[in-house]
Formats: structure tokens, sequence, C-alpha cells
């Protein structure tokens, strides 16, 4: 009788009920907190790097190429042929990652607008201007053959061009911490890699000088 009534006691027993309540939610609480932080982050930097992109690929389309070397696109023309429609097979020339370096002074008028500087200090905008988490090792930029123009043409061919990033990466500031923390045999990655986000553009003239380039 005493062993029961000292169980039913035990049963009725309230008492640290809120902490272990509190115990139970509080990482809960924490990790739903951290995460809703992380998304929002994350999908502002996607957003800004599209937003870049397109900035980068406008500025592009006006500016003198990064790529160094821009024959590829014109050697197959015929000679004594100014005015002809341009060959209309596939070729394309490609700076940055895993492909030739890109001219530093073209390059970096599309990355900072040819200031030198990150944010709105000048008239002209460029990619980090838009996005200062991406340097210029991030970005790709690609001249390809459009089929339009004409052989000849003044300020150089027609072009598709193309800017994205690559080996951008999204790192998570505490929560890939906070699911580690409880759970320590997660395999939960410290960071990601952000989509391309490539934007293209046909070009129109490939200098970035108002007159013709000294």
């Amino acid at each position: 009788m005493v062993t029961r009534n000292i169980y039913s006691r035990f049963l009725r027993q309230e008492t640290g009920v809120t902490m272990i309540e509190a115990l139970l939610t509080i990482p809960l609480v924490f990790l739903l907190m951290a995460g809703m932080i992380e998304v929002g982050t994350m999908m502002y930097q996607f957003s800004q790097t599209a937003k870049a992109m397109q900035v980068g690929a406008r500025l592009a389309a006006v500016s003198s190429p990064a790529v160094a070397d821009m024959t590829w696109l014109t050697e197959d023309y015929p000679e004594d042929s100014d005015g002809t429609p341009v060959p209309t097979d596939f070729r394309e020339v490609t700076c940055g990652p895993g492909a030739a370096g890109c001219d530093a002074d073209a390059l970096a008028r599309i990355y900072d607008g040819g200031d030198g500087l990150c944010g709105a200090t000048g008239d002209l905008s460029g990619i980090c201007d838009v996005a200062p988490f991406i340097s210029e090792d991030n970005l790709v930029i690609t001249y390809r053959r459009s089929g339009l123009g004409y052989v000849g043409r003044p300020r150089g061919p027609v072009v598709t061009v193309s800017v994205e990033v690559d080996g951008l990466n999204f790192d998570f500031f505490i929560l890939d911490d906070l699911i580690r923390f409880f759970l320590p045999s997660s395999t939960f990655a410290s960071s990601f890699e952000i989509p391309a986000q490539r934007v293209s553009m046909t070009s129109e003239d490939l200098s970035s000088c108002r007159g013709v380039c000294p």
C-alpha cells in the first residue's frame, strides 16, 4: 500500500515540467529562427546575384571585350568581302575560371563600373555595386557568334555576350553549427554553390570609348 501511494504521488508530480518543456522546445525555436535568418539571407544573395549578372551583361554588351583575343570569332571571314553576311557556324570565346584569364581593364569596367570602387559611388554601376560579395574571380564572360551583322562592321562583330558566376558559394552563418551541435552525426553542409545565373545579351559596339579608343 505504501509503495502504491508513493507511485501515485510520483505520477501526479508536476515539479520541473516547465523546465522539461523548455529544454524540448528551445532547440527547435533556435533552429527555426536561424533557418529564417539564413533563408532570408540566401534569397537576398540569389536575387542580388541575378541582378548583378543583368548589370554585367548590359555593360559587357557595350564595352571593350574582356577576352583578350577575339580573333577566333572572325578568322574564318572571307577575304575582301566587306559587307557580306558573317558565317553562321558556331564559335565562342570565354574568359574566367576554367578558361583563359580576362583582360584586367575590360573586366574592371564590367565589375566595378570603371571607378575601382564597389558601392553606389559613380555614374556607372558595375557588378560589385549591386552584389559586393561577388569577386572578379567568380565571373565567366563568353562571346558567342550570333549570325548578325556583316563582315567588316566597325567596332567589331555583333555577338551574343553572356555573363555568369562560377564557384560562388553561400556560407551559412549559424544554422550549420546549430544542427551539428544538436545532431553531432549530421552531414549538413556549411555552404553550397549559388547557381550560375547566366544572362545573355546581343552586343552593340564592343568599345568602352565614346569615340575611337586610343
